[in-house]
């Protein structure tokens, strides 16, 4: 097996009809059809029937020297597929929220929350993360006048809110607040106070006007929260002491990656243009000279990704040769919606029920912290 497979994909235009007649040769530009082997149109009713396998393929724009694109042979009964998985697309993005509650501090004590964030750009700027801390002093807390009194955490959460949002120091044009990130509230009152941090959005970077550039990338902003006793310290890595924590800071929210934007996508037909294109398959930085490429993405669209790994269906053209075995993939952008849903109803009744690969569910790796 190689360590990469023969990558088709497929964006599917918005309000695509996938061909009940015909065969490839009538697919319009752009069009996104399923074929059984014997070239003829695949329904949910006839894919597994008389058939051995079936593809599919996407009518081109610029038809010189060069046919539909289509996929390697999959097999009508998935006996050659090896990965089938379907990424819901979700526009909608979530930022990070941690309480910080069930404070125990004694009166005199000094208190400091240290915050640690991450993102692409962030970890650029910051070796292991941007990380600040603010100390509110035990002197600073009404305790009334019986020193070992019960800290009043009211007056504590708004201290530390205080510090939170206060600008950062005007002497170094590098600096940057505990504003830039995150947000800082109180929710309850007395003894029951909880400090509530959320992460900001992230800024939306410019995209250049370059066909060749491969600007889009998977970036979230995560954080970690540490409260303790005492002052700010000044190891590099802070860990979790349970024999010093003055409170429970509990992630109430993730933070989420975007799935299936058009952003996304679009990077994707940059990223596998070359290997369908019959000729000029390199991207290059004038216009002009990428006639073969076209993108089938509409901007603000939320796409479903499907996802189909197999083998080569006649494993016998294998047998001899001084070469590695190679898989091949099949990515289907589709249009969330009526459009991804009637795609997904063929391919169902070929290969079952796509396993739920989307960020955040079960199935797929949890989102850290």
């Amino acid at each position: 097996m190689a360590d990469f497979s023969l990558t088709t994909l497929f964006v599917v235009p918005v309000g695509n009809t996938l061909p009940s007649t015909g065969s490839t040769q009538n697919l319009t530009a752009g069009q996104v059809g399923i074929f059984k082997a014997d070239y003829t149109v695949a329904t949910a009713g006839n894919i597994q029937t008389s058939n051995k396998y079936f593809y599919v393929a996407q009518g081109r724009t610029n038809t010189y020297l060069q046919g539909s694109k289509r996929s390697d042979k999959i097999s009508s009964t998935g006996t050659n597929v090896t990965e089938w998985y379907k990424a819901t697309g979700d526009s909608t993005v979530t930022t990070q929220i941690t309480e910080v509650s069930g404070w125990n501090v004694t009166p005199e004590t000094d208190v400091t929350i240290t915050l640690r964030a991450h993102s692409s750009y962030i970890d650029t700027l910051y070796f292991n993360g941007f990380t600040r801390s603010v100390t509110v002093k035990g002197s600073c807390l009404a305790c009334g006048g019986d020193p070992c009194g019960a800290v009043n955490y009211q007056t504590l959460v708004d201290a530390f809110i205080t510090k939170f949002t206060a600008a950062a120091p005007g002497n170094n044009p590098d600096n940057i607040s505990f504003n830039s990130f995150f947000t800082f509230s109180r929710s309850g009152s007395g003894q029951s106070s909880v400090l509530v941090i959320t992460g900001k959005a992230l800024t939306v970077y410019g995209q250049p006007c370059d066909v060749a550039a491969f600007p889009y990338e998977y970036d979230r902003m995560y954080f970690r929260t540490f409260a303790y006793a005492g002052p700010a310290t000044t190891a590099d890595f802070i860990v979790a002491d349970s024999c010093n924590l003055v409170a429970t800071s509990t992630i109430t929210r993730k933070a989420t990656y975007p799935t299936g934007s058009s952003a996304e996508i679009a990077q994707l037909e940059k990223n596998y243009y070359s290997y369908q294109a019959g000729y000029l398959k390199h991207l290059y930085r004038m216009v002009g000279y990428n006639e073969n490429f076209e993108s089938w993405v509409s901007s603000g669209t939320t796409y479903d990704t499907y996802y189909i790994k197999f083998n080569t269906l006649d494993q016998s053209a294998y047998q001899w040769g001084d070469y590695i075995h190679q898989d091949s993939t099949v990515i289907i952008a589709a249009p969330a919606g009526s459009v991804s849903t009637g795609i997904q109803t063929v391919l169902a009744a070929a290969l079952g029920t796509p396993t739920d690969q989307t960020p955040g569910t079960p199935a797929s790796a949890p989102l850290i912290p």
